[in-house]
């Protein structure tokens, strides 16, 4: 590693040897410091020896070592101690944790290196103009140059070598980037440096605002793994023209600040598709679990009836045995197990395919039966908390759903019903009211279809409530997810139906199918969600 280590110093330290000012390695790109900190972060007090080392051998093979043994070995010796301060600095605040995983952490990261750099450009400047390297009044200026340059190199290629620096960064670096549409754009960027600078010892830059065209395809496809490969792609593809055309004469400083700038637009155009993306996925993870917790309830109801008809029948089996009785009785009684154990395996598979695929076993079912079988879950809890339910007249109309998950989304609707009146001053009458009617409107996509109305005596929603109630992890409860309701919701929208709250003095939550007699024509075109 050390051998490596010095090598890629030596060889970054070369490659970017332009235009320097008075021999020295005063440059408007320093990338080596960033392959250094990388060292450092990685490997601790033990990267100061190598780093010197690749300091001074950089001194004597790509410059010639102009300001002599002694001063090279004490100059060297300060930008170990300068760039470690910074490496001690970027271990405290992040630790061996990333340094790049998310907006704050990468604005702290530039603040950091940003002080650092200049800190440490202040005093090995200083060093070179007590040694009489660096003309009287030029102080300023090389100042300025070489604290651009680091900063440039630091900003443009750390990220890049971080993640290359370890074995699980590489692997993610591998996988966000070993794609063709990471050829596209990086030819693509190749045609966009040579519409922007032909001839680069002609170019004024005018047009260097295209450049963030590859930048921004990088970021918005790959976040900040394809912005860290693009943005380095570009810096040396700027450092190799104007090595290889010797066009000193340009703006080199100008040019590599707008890299940087370029580069810093990049990364938190990255860091913010890939926390959007990780959103995104810690979302589904718990919508997930969202539907397994309401699913399980299902389950459990589903599977309450055929497994205690199964113990029934084979109790009445062993009764049966014991009596001496193998005829007729007997084998009725196994057919019914095996009825009983068919049906609660058909639950199990329909729930088993609704979490692989989101698929759906649409039937006719009846409003009436429906209500009657939720409500019924909710005795106990209703009398505890004296609560009463009335469920009005349900018109004899059915609807096309999958019965499983239409009612997971009414046993969500009465558990919040019942919540809500909860809430209420002890005394205060509580009442949840479950009504249905047939509704012939357009807004629900059909001519046709049943509504059904839950309502309570609770505190309703507010307008600004309403607005963000069926957004993820927004709940009226302290102690609620926010999940219910988005979950209900998707359900409802699978079955070309619909799920809102009117806003009031009480609790209102609606649901709209379309009616079975309708939908049934079209029964094949309903699709999972």
């Amino acid at each position: 590693m050390v051998v490596a280590f010095v090598a890629a110093y030596l060889l970054f330290d070369w490659a970017t040897y332009i235009d320097p000012l008075y021999g020295l390695n005063i440059t408007p790109w320093n990338p080596d410091p960033a392959l250094g900190l990388v060292f450092y972060l990685v490997y601790g007090w033990r990267a100061a020896l190598p780093w010197w080392l690749a300091l001074v051998l950089g001194e004597v093979v790509v410059r010639g070592m102009p300001a002599g043994l002694g001063l090279t070995l004490l100059l060297s010796l300060w930008l170990v101690i300068g760039y470690g301060l910074i490496g001690v600095i970027l271990q405290r605040v992040f630790g061996s944790g990333g340094v790049f995983d998310s907006r704050n952490q990468l604005f702290q990261w530039l603040l950091i290196v940003l002080a650092g750099c200049l800190l440490n450009d202040v005093v090995y400047m200083s060093l070179l103009s007590l040694a009489g390297l660096i003309p009287p009044g030029q102080w300023v200026a090389v100042v300025l140059r070489f604290g651009i340059g680091d900063i440039v190199g630091v900003v443009v290629s750390m990220p890049l070598v971080w993640m290359l620096s370890s074995a699980q960064g590489r692997r993610r670096l591998r996988a966000t980037v070993w794609r063709y549409e990471t050829l596209g754009y990086l030819a693509f960027s190749i045609c966009v440096l040579a519409l922007v600078f032909g001839d680069i010892s002609t170019s004024e830059f005018k047009h260097f605002y295209f450049l963030f065209l590859p930048v921004i395809w990088a970021a918005s496809r790959q976040g900040l793994y394809g912005t860290a490969l693009m943005v380095f792609v570009l810096q040396l593809g700027i450092g190799a023209l104007v090595k290889w055309n010797n066009a000193v004469n340009i703006e080199v400083p100008e040019l590599q600040m707008l890299d940087a700038m370029l580069a810093v637009v990049g990364f938190s155009i990255g860091i913010v598709v890939d926390e959007l993306r990780q959103v995104s996925d810690e979302l589904k993870q718990s919508l997930r679990l969202a539907a397994a917790g309401e699913m399980a309830a299902a389950l459990a109801h589903e599977l309450n009836q055929p497994l205690t008809a199964l113990g029934a029948y084979g109790k009445a089996c062993e009764f049966l045995v014991e009596r001496g009785e193998g005829g007729e009785m007997l084998k009725n009684a196994i057919q019914r197990m095996i009825a009983e154990s068919a049906r609660a395996g058909e639950v199990v598979r329909r729930l088993r395919d609704f979490f692989r695929t989101g698929s759906m076993k649409l039937e006719p079912v009846d409003a009436g039966q429906l209500v009657s079988a939720v409500s019924q879950q909710f005795f106990t809890q209703l009398r505890e908390h004296q609560v009463t339910l009335e469920v009005q007249d349900m018109p004899p109309l059915a609807m096309l759903a999958d019965r499983l998950q239409i009612e997971l989304v009414l046993r969500n609707l009465l558990a919040n019903a019942l919540d809500a009146v909860q809430e209420q001053a002890d005394g205060a009458r509580r009442i949840i009211t479950v009504s249905a009617q047939q509704l012939d409107s357009k807004r629900h996509g059909k001519n046709s279809c049943l509504q059904l109305t839950v309502q309570d005596s609770g505190k309703g929603v507010s307008e600004e409530l309403a607005a963000r109630l069926f957004e993820p992890f927004v709940s009226s409860k302290a102690s609620g997810l926010g999940l219910g309701l988005v979950l209900s919701r998707a359900i409802m929208e699978a079955h070309g139906g619909s799920l809102w709250a009117e806003v009031g003095d009480h609790g209102i939550f609606k649901m709209a199918l379309p009616l079975a007699r309708h939908a049934g024509e079209e029964k094949e075109n309903y699709v999972a969600a």
